[in-house]
């Protein structure tokens, strides 16, 4: 039995929810899940930050745990993986520099393959240039990186999710079941044979 694979691409000073629980929760349904980070190798690690909302005029950031990447972007061909999760933090907005990361992005999107971004992790779609007659939300300080990239921006309330076609998005952590609960509906059964409910 083939298992379906995910991947997850972040680095250095994601937020430590929104890479932690899609990996965990994704390798709970039996999914293959693969994180990597562009210039590491499997084994390697990457530092996380905790954003909280502590009544002050944005986020506040405090130091994460030390996550262990699962696999080497160096290795990644993206017609092994069923979906693609892109967490938010600080690091999509340089990992949307690297021409890649946001081929990669680009391959999954005009795929309609199922692509799920949380937060800041629309960055990388605004700047792989496939938002563009889509609808999706983000972290409220990305409604101009989404109308300027061409998308539709649609203010939900932290924990829901936007669904348009194979793109699921979310706003900020507190989404994680909203989000994640529409990402496995569009990957399917982990193993193409059991039915999630």
């Amino acid at each position: 039995m083939v298992m379906k694979r995910v991947l997850i691409v972040t680095g250095d000073f994601a937020e430590d929810y929104e890479v932690m629980v899609p990996l965990q929760a994704l390798q709970m349904l039996g999914f293959v899940t693969d994180l990597v980070c562009p210039g590491k190798q499997a084994g390697a690690f990457i530092k996380t930050a905790v954003h909280d909302f502590e009544d002050d005029q944005t986020y506040t950031e405090k130091p994460g745990h030390r996550i262990r990447l699962t696999g080497s972007f160096v290795h990644v061909e993206p017609d092994a993986y069923a979906g693609l999760y892109l967490p938010g933090g600080r690091a999509p907005e340089y990992l949307r520099l690297n021409a890649e990361v946001c081929a990669l992005a680009r391959h999954f999107v005009t795929a309609a393959r199922p692509v799920a971004a949380i937060c800041h992790g629309a960055q990388i779609l605004t700047a792989a240039d496939v938002v563009r007659g889509r609808t999706l939300t983000a972290y409220p300080a990305l409604r101009p990186d989404v109308e300027m990239a061409g998308g539709t921006f649609v203010d939900v309330p932290p924990d829901e999710s936007v669904l348009d076609g194979a793109l699921a998005t979310s706003p900020a952590w507190p989404g994680h079941p909203a989000l994640l609960r529409a990402f496995v509906r569009l990957l399917g059964p982990p193993d193409g044979e059991r039915v999630l409910s």
